[in-house]
């Protein structure tokens, strides 16, 4: 299950993510925003987050203009390793390297087809569990 939540500036991106999570068959649990009135990302991008740091839901997706400040936002709830990325690169890194377990991106900032090779790269890419990057990820956690 996956986690969505954006503010207005990232809805209509968001609309896109979730047509393709439902072409991928992808399960998620949208919370919110439903609409692109304005609205404050802190609420969005940490229910989100805390759906990923409890159990709820086993990855995030978080939008909103920039991806900045949602991603702010997710990363204080503690467990939360969000990654702002907009290139393929970066979002298969994140999970290598990182164990990243929530994906920001910026509605603003990024094309609809890039976003969504963005997001595959993001959820089809497993963590490595190499040793180094266990060690550094516990030292984030730590």
């Amino acid at each position: 299950m996956i986690a969505l939540g954006c503010d207005q500036g990232g809805f209509a991106l968001m609309q896109q993510v979730k047509d393709h999570l439902d072409e991928r068959g992808l399960e998620y649990k949208d919370f919110g925003t439903y609409s692109e009135a304005s609205v404050d990302y802190p609420e969005f991008g940490k229910k989100a987050a805390m759906a990923v740091a409890s159990g709820e839901c086993d990855k995030g997706i978080i939008i909103c203009g920039t991806g900045i400040g949602i991603s702010i936002a997710a990363n204080k709830i503690n467990g939360i390793r969000a990654a702002l990325c907009h290139d393929t690169f970066s979002a298969k890194m994140t999970r290598l390297h990182n164990d990243a377990n929530m994906l920001a991106m910026g509605g603003r900032v990024i094309g609809f087809g890039l976003a969504l090779d963005v997001v595959d790269a993001f959820l089809d890419t497993e963590f490595s569990n190499e040793e180094r990057h266990v060690r550094r990820i516990a030292q984030l956690e730590g």
